[in-house]
C-alpha cells in the first residue's frame, strides 16, 4: 500500500510518523515545550511548525516516491487568531493559562450555563475556546478589532502548509462555539458574547476532506514530491484515535484515550444533550466517521507526570516502568485523590509542586499522607481508576447501554498496572493497544479518503490484525 504521514501533536511533544495503518515508522520526535512569559503561558507555534517541516523533510528522505498525503491532529480547545493578511497576532495561548481562572462566571452572567450546554453538548471546562476567545476580546479588545481570521492549532498548520484555511468538524467541535445537532458554529452564543462571527469560516469540512497540496515554498524546502495532498483527518487528536479502537463484534463498548488526559466515552450517531448528560458534565465532539463521541475529560497521567518532574528536579530519577513496578510492589496505597480537583490542574512549580498538592490534600481531606514515591505513584493509578469506574457507570445511566469491554488506547494502554486495576474496579475485560492510536487513525482516515481502504470498520479489523493488544481480565 502506499504511505502517509501523520504529524501527531501532543501537549508534551510531536511526532512525524510513515505508514500505511498496518506498519508505521516514527521518524521523527520533537519536544513540545510550553513557554511562561511574565504571567501566561504561550505555545511556541513557529518552534513547532519549524519542528515539523524537519520531520516531513526526513520523512521524505526516507521513503523518496512513496508518500502521498500528509495529515496533522493536535490536542484541542487552542486557537491562533489571524489578520486581514493572514499573519498570526501573536503567539497562541496555552489552555492552561491563568487568564481564564474567574472568566466561566462573567459568561454565564450572560449566557446561562444550561442553555450554553443545550447549545454545545460540550463538557463545561475553563480550558474551552469560548473562554479563552471571550477573555481576549474582553482584555485586549483594541487588538481583537483587527481579528479576520480564528484556526483552532491543526487548522492553521494546515494553512501554513497549503496556504488554504479550513475549519475541520472533530476539532471545531472541541471549542464549545460550534452546534453539533446542525454541524456548524453557533451563531446565537457569539451573538450574546458580541464576539464578530465572520472571523469564523462559513464552512466546515469533514474529517477526511483533501484541503490542497503544499505551498511550492513548501515543498521545496521539505523536498516533497509535487502530488502531495495535505488531508484534514480526524484533526482533534483523542478523535483520530477513536478511530484506531480495534472493536470487532457486537458487544457494546467504551474507549478511553489514555496519556496527559483521559478521554473515557462511547461512540454514537448523534449528540445526548440532557439533563443528565448536563449534570454528569458530558462533551459531544466529533468523531472520524462523521458522528459523535460522548466521552467526559478526565486529568489523567498529568498528574503522575508532574511529580515525576517534581522527583526528576531532586535526583530521584526513575522511568515510568520503574515507578509502575515500585507501586506495584507497594500494594493498595493508603490514600486517593480526585484527579478533577482544580488544586491539580496547574503545572506544579519549586514551591508548590504537585507532590505537594497531593500531600496537602490528603491533609485536607483527612487521610494518611503520602511519603514514599511508591505509594504516591499507586495512589494516583488507584484514583484514576476510581474515577474510570464512575464515569462508566455515569455512561450507562446516560446512554442505556450495559458497557461489556474496555478499549484503552494510547500512551496509558503500556501501563499494566493501571490496566489491571482499571479492569478489577470496572469488572469488565480491558483490551489494551495500540499505543499509537493516534497516529493510526490519522493515518486510516486519510486512506479512507485516497480510497485505499474502505471504512474505519475494515480499518479496525486491519488494526487488530496487526499490532500487540493485551487483554486484561479482572
Amino acid at each position: 500500500m502506499k504511505k502517509c504521514i501523520a504529524v501527531d501533536l501532543g501537549a508534551e511533544s510531536g511526532r512525524v510518523i510513515v505508514g500505511n495503518v498496518s506498519v508505521i515508522d516514527i521518524v521523527y520526535r520533537f519536544q513540545n515545550s510550553p513557554v511562561k512569559i511574565k504571567d501566561n503561558i504561550f505555545w511556541d507555534i513557529l518552534s513547532i511548525f519549524k519542528e515539523i517541516k524537519k520531520g516531513l523533510k526526513k520523512a521524505f528522505e526516507k521513503y523518496p516516491g512513496q508518500i502521498i498525503s500528509i495529515g496533522i491532529d493536535a490536542w484541542g480547545v487552542d486557537f491562533g487568531l489571524l489578520d486581514k493578511d493572514g499573519d498570526l497576532i501573536g503567539n497562541p495561548y496555552h489552555y492552561r493559562d491563568s487568564r481564564t481562572d474567574c472568566i466561566m462566571d462573567e459568561i454565564f452572567k450572560v449566557i446561562q450555563k444550561e442553555e450554553l450546554y443545550e447549545e454545545t453538548g460540550i463538557q463545561l471546562m475553563q480550558i474551552n475556546s469560548i473562554f479563552q476567545l471571550y477573555s481576549f476580546y474582553k482584555d485586549k479588545r483594541e487588538i481583537f478589532n483587527n481579528v479576520k481570521y480564528f484556526l483552532t492549532i491543526p487548522d492553521l498548520l494546515n494553512y501554513w502548509l497549503t496556504g488554504i484555511m479550513a475549519n475541520e468538524y472533530s476539532i471545531a467541535s472541541t471549542t464549545q462555539l460550534f452546534n453539533p445537532v446542525n454541524k456548524n458554529w453557533s451563531a446565537k452564543l457569539l451573538d450574546k458574547l458580541g464576539i464578530n462571527k465572520n472571523i469564523f469560516l462559513d464552512k466546515i469540512i469533514k474529517p477526511g476532506t483533501k484541503i490542497g497540496k503544499l505551498l511550492p515554498s513548501v515543498s521545496g524546502e521539505i523536498a516533497a514530491d509535487s502530488n502531495v495532498v495535505v488531508i484534514a483527518p480526524a484533526c482533534h487528536d483523542t478523535g483520530s484515535a477513536v478511530a484506531a479502537v480495534p472493536h470487532s463484534g457486537s458487544k457494546n463498548y467504551a474507549y478511553l484515550s489514555s496519556g496527559t488526559w483521559s478521554l473515557l466515552g462511547i461512540e454514537t450517531p448523534e449528540p445526548v444533550i440532557n439533563e443528565k448528560s448536563l449534570k454528569y458534565n458530558f462533551t459531544n465532539e466529533g468523531a472520524a466517521n462523521g458522528g459523535i463521541r460522548l466521552l467526559k475529560n478526565i486529568m489523567g497521567l498529568w498528574i503522575l507526570q508532574e511529580c515525576k518532574r517534581t522527583w526528576d528536579r531532586e535526583g530521584k530519577i526513575y522511568t515510568y516502568n520503574e515507578l509502575m513496578k515500585m507501586a506495584e510492589d507497594n500494594g493498595p496505597a493508603g490514600f486517593k485523590i480526585d484527579p478533577d480537583n482544580p488544586v491539580f490542574f496547574k503545572p506544579g512549580i519549586i514551591d508548590n509542586s504537585m507532590v505537594d498538592r497531593i500531600k496537602e490534600y490528603c491533609t485536607n481531606t483527612k487521610q494518611i499522607i503520602p511519603l514514599s514515591i511508591a505509594e504516591i505513584t499507586r495512589g494516583i493509578i488507584e484514583s484514576l481508576a476510581e474515577v474510570y469506574k464512575k464515569t462508566i457507570r455515569e455512561i450507562e445511566e446516560v446512554s442505556g447501554k450495559n458497557i461489556e469491554v474496555l478499549y484503552i488506547i494510547g500512551g496509558g494502554c503500556q501501563n499494566s498496572l493501571l490496566c489491571e486495576i482499571t479492569s478489577k474496579k470496572l469488572k469488565v475485560p480491558v483490551i489494551a493497544g495500540p499505543a499509537e492510536a493516534t497516529a493510526i487513525g490519522n493515518i486510516l482516515v486519510q486512506m479512507i479518503s485516497l480510497g485505499e481502504i474502505k471504512s474505519i470498520e475494515q480499518g479496525r479489523k486491519m488494526i487488530k490484525e496487526s499490532y500487540e493488544i493485551k487483554e486484561y481480565n479482572l
